[in-house]
């Protein structure tokens, strides 16, 4: 019973070590749509260097940049090229960023650290959703 724990435990380990990875897009990675290049520029580091280290000064230091383009992206709406498909579901999730957006830009200004934290978090998660819709 301990071996097979034991198994498990580096298992889940290199399992976790090796989804990071896979996750973590790094700094050149491109959407090939322009609003979303530049938003993922600014979000990239916040996201893989500010936020596990609570850095949350340098999150709303960067949060004016990340909140234009995040604009843009609204602005933009549908990128061409979507597939039909996901027109709808692209459209209800561009309506959850612009609130993330607006509520991250809220918590920038008045917030706590921790509602921070969660309204980033959601502006970020928001455009994860998005950006896998693009078109490729």
């Amino acid at each position: 019973m301990k071996r097979l724990s034991s198994v498990l435990m580096i298992g889940a380990t290199l399992f976790l070590l090796s989804a990071g990875w896979l996750f973590a897009a790094p700094v050149e990675h491109e959407f090939g749509v322009k609003q979303y290049d530049d938003f993922h520029r600014v979000l990239h580091p916040l996201q893989h260097e500010a936020l596990p280290k609570a850095d949350f000064s340098r999150i709303r230091a960067k949060s004016s940049e990340l909140i234009k383009h995040g604009r843009a992206i609204v602005k933009l709406g549908i990128p061409r090229g979507t597939k039909a498909a996901h027109v709808a579901e692209f459209r209800t999730e561009l309506s959850k960023f612009n609130k993330a957006l607006a509520r991250f830009s809220s918590d920038v200004k008045k917030g706590s650290d921790e509602q921070l934290k969660v309204s980033y978090s959601a502006v970020h998660d928001s455009f994860e959703m998005l950006a896998a819709m693009l078109p490729r």
